[in-house]
């Protein structure tokens, strides 16, 4: 009678056994399941930019006072994408923190009109009695800053190695 128990608690033993491992089994496949089932949120999209000369001057202003002061994040966001293409933004933004600009004069932006290559506004700004041009498109309700057309030396530079920038530049790092 003694090996008889003995036998049969074994046996509970293996079907608690195997419950439990199934019950686990079942509650990691729905952990799992749940997780690759919901990807995480995009963020929201961004608002539509209006489409007026008004709303561009602001924006081409902000844009403007953001590289200035070192934003290089949200100048890069305003981007075109064949200007992104140049070089990721964290590049970018590395090359001008290591690498800051010489000039500390605030720009003036002055004043925007259409005209330009490819139906491209112009934005004008000042800096250091300077005038200078932007070359900013519409696109997809929303107005980015075209980089190859604005600055072509720049876009040189940021084809460069990281050592080949520095030297090109001449900061010392």
């Amino acid at each position: 009678m003694n090996a008889a128990f003995a036998l049969v608690v074994m046996e509970n033993l293996v079907q608690r056994l195997l419950i439990a491992t199934a019950v686990a089994v079942a509650v990691l496949a729905a952990g799992c399941t749940a997780s690759t089932s919901h990807p995480a949120a995009s963020p929201a999209p961004l608002p539509p930019d209006p489409h007026t000369a008004s709303a561009l001057l602001k924006i081409a202003a902000t844009f403007n006072h953001d590289y200035d002061t070192g934003d290089y994040g949200l100048v890069y966001a305003r981007w075109d994408p064949r200007s992104q293409a140049i070089i990721t933004q964290t590049d970018y933004i590395k090359r001008h923190k290591d690498c800051p600009s010489g000039s500390q004069t605030l720009s003036q932006t002055e004043g925007v009109s259409p005209g330009g290559p490819r139906g491209a506004w112009l934005v004008h700004y000042e800096i250091s009695g300077q005038q200078l041009t932007d070359y900013w498109f519409y696109l997809h309700h929303r107005w980015v800053f075209d980089l190859v057309l604005s600055n072509p030396g720049a876009v040189k530079l940021y084809r460069m190695s990281p050592s080949q920038y520095v030297k090109a530049v001449g900061c010392a790092h």
